[in-house]
């Protein structure tokens, strides 16, 4: 199995300290680009990321920056804001300006490197992965179609959008997190979109500027550890507050025990509230009063029986670097167990059973010590054997797991799991990537996504792995779902975006697990999409297990127009579209919150 080759460098960007950071709309449709300081040197990267940008960074005093007003039927700038900064004492303010002028020496020395595109800004947040500015609610909108009499709720979906123009390395995944939400109520429809408040969110609004390391697009190689030395010397001096969270939130998104959470790996959830009229509010960082001490995947899974949620947490710096835990429908955390692991993994996901939870211990670590040599932290191991650990799921402690080898396996996701009693078996289906590091380093080989059937046998320890897809038929299928109605029982069908061209969705399939067949639904010429959210019709478990609708965001590139979309999961018709006011750039993981739940909010 081919890994990606890391050739870790800085863009030519212009530093934070003497220009401005924000977005602020300046564009035409075909001919945008953001004014760099100096021409690269390197060889065009040729990538479905490279299509028009929509913002446009200014060069502005970083104290008086605008916020971006993304809306194409008006163009308007909000009035400039200064920033209120901290006071601090003499010897902040010494410190804060020997720091400054230690970062500054850093991007001096970075800007004379080229970038790979995993790090370049102007690939990965080009086009419609471009960010945009909050929207309050917009109410009445266009709607073409008839809109499901049973739909009544919310569509909410989570991404990345950075507050900030990129000081050097960015990686996609490195951006704000913003929520974005369509309300459906008898008919009508409503628009909202809010960053989600994390701690670094309000510390660098409050400053002005991005002072948080990026976790993908800065820290690697020398210049990585002299960011990480930067950042905890300005906490060490009071100038940042890192012990209170320094995560994102743009990943995953679940709505559990009255409250919507979202989720980035790096850190706790965030309590985030959806109004009457349809608005977001951030309520603040969710410990689950004071039951969590530990960062949680942005992947936890709720058992559609027993209404628990189950999740996971890894650390990349010390022992133990895999806990287990779950919480009753009341909110009530069982102990952490510790998984052992010799070394920190790449655990993005993970699948429940009826029984079990199925851990995946795979190919791609975390080697922080990599950075000192100059490299990446996130590698690909190939001399590690890749495994699924096999636990009970009310287990105290980790005694009972059970490890099955599954070599060159590496999943991003994990789609579902279910038990098989009569051949011993656990089935996970998941989407098998490779290269397994090709997200977070640059690599020539093209990347694959292969939905795959992986066979644990318990009795023998032995597994098989399989494609579901024919040959023939072969796409890359990646963020989806099946009937979460049956999560972690045998499911026939799943829905999963088409990443063609990566990292592009140009429309969903509709997956026969048993058979192999594929339908799929194309969006059409230059039409974009992301994950396929499957609703249930009902929350009734002897309907038909297609009897539902695919709800997606789709981004119309020759337009720059965006919908959502409401298909048919039987017969992938196009039920209804509503018309957004704004642009919804691509985006990760999302979830749907019925009406009766919306009322209930903690």
């Amino acid at each position: 199995m081919a890994s990606c080759t890391c050739n870790w460098a800085k863009p030519r960007l212009s530093h934070p300290l003497s220009s401005s950071s924000t977005a602020l709309l300046d564009y035409s449709p075909t001919s945008i680009s953001w004014k760099r300081r100096q021409p690269y040197t390197t060889n065009t990267v040729h990538s479905a990321l490279h299509s028009p940008s929509l913002l446009h960074f200014p060069k502005q005093p970083y104290q008086n920056p605008t916020i971006p007003i993304d809306d194409n039927s008006v163009n308007v700038e909000a009035k400039p804001k200064t920033h209120r900064h901290p006071q601090r004492n003499l010897l902040q303010k010494a410190a804060a300006m020997a720091l400054d002028m230690a970062e500054t020496a850093l991007v001096s020395l970075e800007l004379q490197h080229p970038l790979p595109k995993t790090a370049d800004p102007h690939v990965q947040i080009s086009g419609n992965f471009a960010p945009v500015s909050e929207q309050p609610v917009m109410q009445s909108l266009p709607i073409t179609g008839t809109l499901p009499s049973c739909i009544n709720g919310v569509y909410l979906r989570n991404g990345a959008n950075p507050l900030f123009e990129p000081v050097a390395g960015h990686h996609f995944f490195d951006g704000d997190g913003m929520v974005h939400a369509v309300t459906i109520d008898n008919g009508n429809a409503s628009y909202a979109c809010r960053f989600t408040e994390t701690q670094r969110y309000l510390q660098e609004k409050e400053l002005g500027r991005p002072v948080f390391p990026k976790a993908i697009g800065e820290l690697h190689g020398h210049s990585g550890v002299a960011r990480l030395l930067l950042f905890y010397a300005r906490g060490l001096f009071g100038l940042v507050d890192h012990k209170h969270g320094t995560g994102v939130a743009n990943a995953g998104l679940v709505y559990f025990n009255n409250r919507l959470l979202a989720m980035s790996e790096d850190d706790l959830p965030y309590h985030v509230r959806i109004t009457p009229s349809g608005d977001l509010e951030t309520v603040g960082r969710y410990d689950f009063d004071d039951q969590l001490k530990s960062t949680m995947i942005a992947h936890p899974k709720i058992d559609p029986f027993s209404k628990e949620l189950f999740a996971l947490s890894y650390d990349v710096i010390q022992k133990p670097y895999l806990k287990y835990f779950r919480f009753h429908p009341d909110g009530t955390k069982s102990p952490d167990v510790e998984i052992p692991l010799s070394e920190p993994t790449m655990m993005h996901d993970f699948a429940i059973t009826e029984n079990f939870v199925v851990i995946p211990d795979q190919q791609v670590v975390f080697k922080l010590q990599e950075m000192i040599t100059g490299g990446s932290p996130v590698i690909y191991d190939k001399n590690k054997k890749s495994s699924f650990g096999i636990l009970p799921k009310n287990a105290s402690d980790s005694e009972d797991i059970m490890w099955v080898e599954s070599p060159d396996t590496f999943c991003f996701h994990l789609w579902n799991a279910w038990e098989e009693p009569e051949s011993d078996e656990v089935v996970v289906i998941g989407s098998c990537m490779t290269p397994p590091d090709s997200i977070f380093n640059e690599c020539d080989e093209s990347l694959k996504s292969v939905l795959s059937e992986i066979r644990l046998n318990l009795k023998t320890g032995k597994s098989t792995r399989r494609p579901i897809i024919s040959e023939s038929e072969q796409v890359n299928l990646e963020a989806g779902m099946v009937n979460r109605n049956r999560l972690g029982r045998k499911t026939r069908y799943a829905y999963l975006a088409i990443a063609e061209p990566w990292p592009k969705v140009s429309g969903f399939a509709k997956v026969d697990l048993f058979t192999g067949e594929v339908k799929k639904h194309i969006y059409g010429d230059r039409r974009y999409g992301g994950e396929p959210f499957f609703l249930p019709r009902d929350d009734n478990c002897e309907s038909s297990e297609d009897d539902g609708y695919i709800i997606s965001f789709v981004h119309d590139e020759k337009n720059w127009k965006s919908e959502l979309q409401i298909v048919n999961a039987m017969n992938l018709q196009l039920e209804a579209s509503i018309k957004l006011p704004t642009r919804v750039p691509y985006g990760f993981h999302g979830t749907f919150i019925d009406a009766k739940s919306l009322a209930n909010q903690a």
